[in-house]
């Protein structure tokens, strides 16, 4: 199964990131076909700035590449490394009804915070389905909020496919992510527009600061508390082994443990998740000649894959191109 999942290089990841996808990605490597693309094309609507849009996409290049993505077993590579993908989203443009796109849940919500919504914003379902037609994916990782993007990338293959006569256009279909609530240190989930998000690679002394600062109730140090309502308790339990969480929840329940141990204990698990992910981190940025290389071997490979898919589309479509035009 070929497996595609796109990473927006628009800040610094956080432990949102890694435990509600990053880290089911890199499992996911294992077993199928994986194309990661870093999503710099559908950044320019929020980062307009080149040195930092730059800095992002390689920041995701190493997390992933700190955390444990594999170049032999999976892709990861610049959206814009593939050209191929915005010619694609542009004839999928011409099959595509105004209305489908108006009933995107994330642009309606955006309208709906008086944000000011770009061409960008509003044609972004084009630019996800051309990432996820031009491979001929088959899963796409994504959580219940993108299951619509998924269903409108199907309309509109079925739209190309029945306009143009032929079945050019796999369907894909969403491979939902375990379903993980990451609190962040207020309790809601963690967002970095929310600012209440760990970061992944900070400094230990950054990390320990954001977790003493997460929100607790004012339960006494002797009595019983109940770790299924506390937001140390939730993200213990997600890095923790099943042992180490069922010790913690029982201590919980005997009373007698103030929430400052137990964020304590959080940050060991934290830290023994993360300082060797932290260490291969920074040996990465020493190294930029190889993160590079990764991006453009992966990107390479992509193209190749979307040149295909492109001679088809374009072959339904009546478009003739000068020979080596697309070289």
């Amino acid at each position: 199964m070929r497996v595609l999942s796109g990473i927006q290089p628009s800040g610094q990841l956080h432990l949102g990131n890694y435990l509600g996808a990053m880290s089911q990605h890199i499992e996911m490597q294992e077993i199928h076909d994986c194309f990661f693309f870093i999503a710099n094309l559908h950044s320019l609507t929020t980062v307009q700035d080149a040195a930092l849009l730059e800095k992002y996409t390689r920041d995701v290049a190493l997390d992933y590449l700190a955390l444990g993505l594999d170049p032999k077993k999976a892709r990861i590579f610049r959206q814009s490394d593939v050209p191929e993908v915005t010619e694609l989203a542009w004839i999928l443009s011409t099959v595509t009804g105004k209305g489908l796109l108006e009933r995107a849940t994330s642009y309606k919500d955006k309208v709906a915070k008086n944000i000011p919504a770009s061409m960008g914003l509003f044609c972004y379902p084009l630019l996800m389905a051309a990432d996820i037609l031009i491979y001929r994916s088959d899963l796409v990782p994504v959580g219940k909020d993108q299951v619509q993007h998924i269903e409108m990338t199907q309309d509109m293959a079925t739209h190309f496919n029945e306009t143009f006569g032929r079945q050019v256009l796999k369907r894909p279909e969403a491979k939902l992510n375990e379903a993980r609530i990451v609190p962040g240190v207020d309790g809601q989930k963690m967002s970095k527009s929310y600012g209440n998000a760990i970061d992944l690679f900070d400094t230990p002394q950054s990390t320990k600061k954001r977790v003493m600062s997460i929100k607790t109730d004012s339960t006494p140090v002797e009595a019983p508390k109940d770790p299924d309502s506390c937001s140390v308790f939730a993200l213990y339990k997600l890095l923790a082994t099943p042992q180490e969480t069922s010790a913690l929840r029982a201590r919980y329940m005997e009373g007698g443990m103030g929430y400052g141990d137990a964020k304590k204990s959080l940050l060991e698990v934290i830290e023994r998740v993360l300082d060797p992910a932290r260490q291969r981190r920074a040996q990465l940025e020493t190294d930029a000649d190889y993160v590079e290389d990764v991006l453009v071997t992966a990107g390479k490979g992509a193209r190749e894959v979307a040149r295909g898919v492109m001679e088809d589309v374009r072959s339904a479509c009546g478009l003739t191109v000068a020979k080596g035009t697309h070289a």
